[in-house]
C-alpha cells in the first residue's frame, strides 16, 4: 500500500489507544470553537464597556487589552464574577446575549461517541469559569460525553499554573503514563508535560477564523478523525 506524505503525518498522530484509559479534554478551542470567546472578549465587552462609561471604542479596547493583560494565565482572567466586578458589567448576561455564537468544532461528537464506546474515561477539564461551563454545555449538550466535569475554580489555579495537575489527582485520580490531554493552549501542555502526562496534543486552529498554531514539541491536530484509528 502506499502512503502519501499527509496520510504519513495523520498516522504518525493516532496514539496507541490501548495504553490509554484516561482523556482529558479542555473545552474552548478544544471542543468548542474559540470564536465565540474571541469575538466576545474582543469586540463585544469593549463595544459594550465604552457605552457604559462614555468611552470612544479605541479608548475602551486599550483599556480592556491592558486589563487583560494583567491578569492573563490566572483565574482571575476565567473569573465571571471578577470581571463583572472589575469592568461595572453583567458578564453573565453579556454572554447569554450572544450564545447563539458557540459552536462545536468538526469532529467533536464523532470522537467523544468513539471514546465512550470504547470504555475510555473521558473527563472535561477547563479553566472556564462555571457560569460559562453551564451556558455552553447548555447550548451543546455535550455534557453527555463526559465521566467528570471539572473546572479550575475548583481546584483553585488556572490550568497553566504550576502544582494543578498535581492538585487534579485529588479529585480526579489519573495515571500520568496511561492519560491523553488535549488542550489548544500550549502553556498548558507544557505544565502538563513537564508533570508527567504522556499523551499530550493541541489544536492547529483553535479559533475557526483565526491563526494556526504550530509547536515544535506538541502534536497539534486540525481535526480528531486525524487521532481515531
Amino acid at each position: 500500500m502506499t502512503i502519501d506524505a499527509d496520510n504519513k503525518k495523520n498516522l504518525n498522530k493516532v496514539p496507541a489507544w490501548k495504553d490509554i484509559e484516561t482523556v482529558l479534554l479542555d473545552m474552548d478551542g478544544t471542543l468548542l470553537d474559540l470564536h465565540f470567546d474571541n469575538h466576545f472578549w474582543l469586540q463585544h465587552v469593549p463595544l459594550c464597556y465604552a457605552e457604559k462609561h462614555g468611552l470612544s471604542a479605541d479608548e475602551a479596547h486599550q483599556q480592556l487589552m491592558d486589563r487583560y493583560a494583567a491578569v492573563r494565565g490566572s483565574l482571575d482572567w476565567y473569573c465571571v464574577d471578577f470581571w463583572s466586578r472589575e469592568l461595572s458589567l453583567d458578564i453573565k448576561q453579556l454572554k447569554h446575549d450572544i450564545a447563539s455564537m458557540i459552536s462545536i468544532r468538526p469532529d467533536v461528537v464523532t470522537f467523544l461517541s468513539w471514546l465512550n464506546k470504547n470504555n475510555k474515561r473521558v473527563v472535561l477539564v477547563t479553566n472556564a469559569h462555571p457560569v460559562s461551563l453551564d451556558l455552553k454545555m447548555q447550548k451543546t449538550n455535550l455534557h453527555v460525553h463526559f465521566d467528570n466535569i471539572i473546572n479550575a475554580h475548583e481546584i483553585g489555579l488556572a490550568k497553566e499554573n504550576e502544582g494543578f495537575w498535581e492538585k487534579l489527582q485529588d479529585v480526579e485520580a489519573y495515571n500520568k503514563q496511561s492519560t491523553m490531554l488535549i488542550d489548544d493552549n500550549l502553556e498548558v501542555l507544557e505544565c502538563a508535560s513537564h508533570y508527567g502526562i504522556k499523551h499530550c496534543y493541541g489544536i492547529g486552529r483553535p479559533d475557526s477564523q483565526g491563526d494556526i498554531i504550530k509547536s515544535e514539541k506538541f502534536i497539534t491536530l486540525n481535526g480528531f478523525k486525524e487521532i481515531l484509528p
